[in-house]
This record gives structure tokens, C-alpha cells and sequence, in this order.
């Protein structure tokens, strides 16, 4: 003779993995919040220097000569209908430029250095690259 199955009623799900799953969730909020409030909220002394450089780059190729003037010290600036006609000479000339690395970037109190990588899109295979000189002007590194 064959005992009975016991009943233990229908099939319920069980409640177990949601609150798992919730703990995991909780524990990765309480991460990122620990790491906002006790992580570093400045930045490298050398990432303000790259800004500089690739702001005043990005002002270049879109001939914003206000975003221009924002990133380059005033002894440079020149007018803007100077910044101008370089930059549309030299986008006919080589294409637009893009900067490929910002690198050994040095700080010297209000003046800095750092060797920039870029190239242009006419020689896209080919990059060049110089040493710039950024300073700090009015609260703010400006390449010069």
C-alpha cells in the first residue's frame, strides 16, 4: 500500500529573493553616497591644466572666440577677427585639430607645463606634438 502525499497546500512564492536583492541595492546606495561625502572632491593638480588646454582646443575648432578668450591668457588673445582668420586658415589648410593626449604635466606656482599630442584631420595618421605653457590668470589656467 502506498502512504498519502501530504497537502501542504498550493504553491506560494517566497519573499526571500526581493529582499535580497533590496539588501544588495541598499548596500551599493550606501556605497556611492560614502564614497561622494568622504572622496576626494578636488581634482588632480594637472586635471585644471588638461581643461585649459582641450577648452581652449574645443573653442578653436568651433571659432567660439568668447569660449576663446575664456581659456587663453591675455597676452595671446589677439582680435577676434585675427582668431578668426587663422583658424579658418588653418582648418583649410590641415583640417580640424583634436587633441590626443594632454601628458607630464609640471606646476610651477601660477605657471605650468605640459606636453600636448594632437593631430588634424587631413594627416589623421599622423600626430604631433608640443610642449605648452598654461598659466594661472585670474583664478584660472589659461594656456598661454
Amino acid at each position: 500500500m502506498t502512504e498519502p502525499v501530504p497537502d501542504y497546500g498550493p504553491d506560494r512564492p517566497t519573499i526571500a529573493p526581493f529582499v535580497g536583492a533590496l539588501a544588495v541595492i541598499v548596500l551599493v546606495v550606501i556605497g556611492i553616497v560614502l564614497f561622494n561625502v568622504f572622496g576626494s572632491s578636488s581634482p588632480a593638480p594637472g586635471t585644471d591644466v588638461g581643461r585649459a588646454i582641450v577648452g581652449q582646443n574645443d573653442a578653436l575648432q568651433r571659432q567660439n572666440y568668447a569660449d576663446f578668450r575664456d581659456f587663453t591668457c591675455r597676452a595671446v588673445q589677439g582680435s577676434e577677427a585675427d582668431f578668426l582668420a587663422r583658424q579658418r586658415d588653418s582648418v583649410i589648410k590641415n583640417g580640424e585639430r583634436y587633441v590626443d593626449d594632454v601628458k607630464d604635466v609640471r606646476i610651477d606656482g601660477d605657471r605650468a607645463t605640459a606636453g600636448v599630442t594632437y593631430h588634424f584631420d587631413k594627416t589623421a595618421d599622423s600626430t604631433s606634438g608640443s610642449e605648452v605653457t598654461v598659466v594661472r590668470e585670474d583664478g584660472s589656467w589659461k594656456v598661454c
